[in-house]
C-alpha cells in the first residue's frame, strides 16, 4: 500500500499533507502558494513522486447543505487539470479521490486555536492543518 496524499485546493494556496507508510496517520508537509495552474500541478506532481502516492485526495468544498459552491467548481476544474498533468507524467496508476472537507478549515482553526498558536501564524499553516485533516478524515473512514 502507497502513502496519500491529501490537497486543500484554495484560490491562494494549496495545504498538503501525505500519510504514513501504513496509511495509518497525516502529516502536514507545506503550502504551496498558488501562482498558475500549470505551476501549481507541476508542484503537486513533485510531491506525489517524492512521496511514491499512490492516491490523491482532493478536499470538496460544497455547501452545508451539500450542493457545489463556486469553490468547488474551481477544484473539480483543479482536478482535472492536476489529472492530465498526472497522465502526462507517467502518473495515470495514481488515484484521484474526493473527500467531503465541509467543516475541516473551521476544525483545523479550531486545533490551531486550542494549540494557542497565533493569529498571523495561523493564516501561514491553516491550509496545511486543512489537509491534514482532509487526509486523516480519508484515511479513518477506510
Amino acid at each position: 500500500m502507497g502513502r496519500k496524499i491529501g490537497l486543500d485546493v484554495g484560490d491562494k494556496t494549496i495545504g498538503v499533507a501525505v500519510s504514513d507508510g501504513l496509511g495509518w496517520t497525516a502529516q502536514g508537509v507545506t503550502t504551496i502558494e498558488r501562482v498558475g495552474i500549470k505551476k501549481d500541478t507541476t508542484k503537486v506532481v513533485e510531491y506525489i513522486r517524492e512521496y511514491d502516492c499512490d492516491t490523491v485526495v482532493i478536499g470538496l468544498p460544497k455547501k452545508l447543505d451539500g450542493s457545489d459552491s463556486p469553490q468547488t467548481e474551481k477544484v473539480y476544474e483543479f482536478r482535472e487539470r492536476l489529472e492530465n498533468k498526472m497522465k502526462s507524467q507517467g502518473l495515470g496508476h495514481v488515484a484521484i479521490e474526493y473527500y467531503d472537507e465541509r467543516l475541516t478549515t473551521v476544525m483545523a482553526e479550531k486545533v490551531l486555536i486550542e494549540a494557542d498558536v497565533s493569529r498571523r501564524k495561523r493564516k501561514d499553516v491553516i491550509d496545511k492543518q486543512a489537509a491534514v485533516l482532509i487526509l486523516q478524515g480519508y484515511l479513518d473512514s477506510h
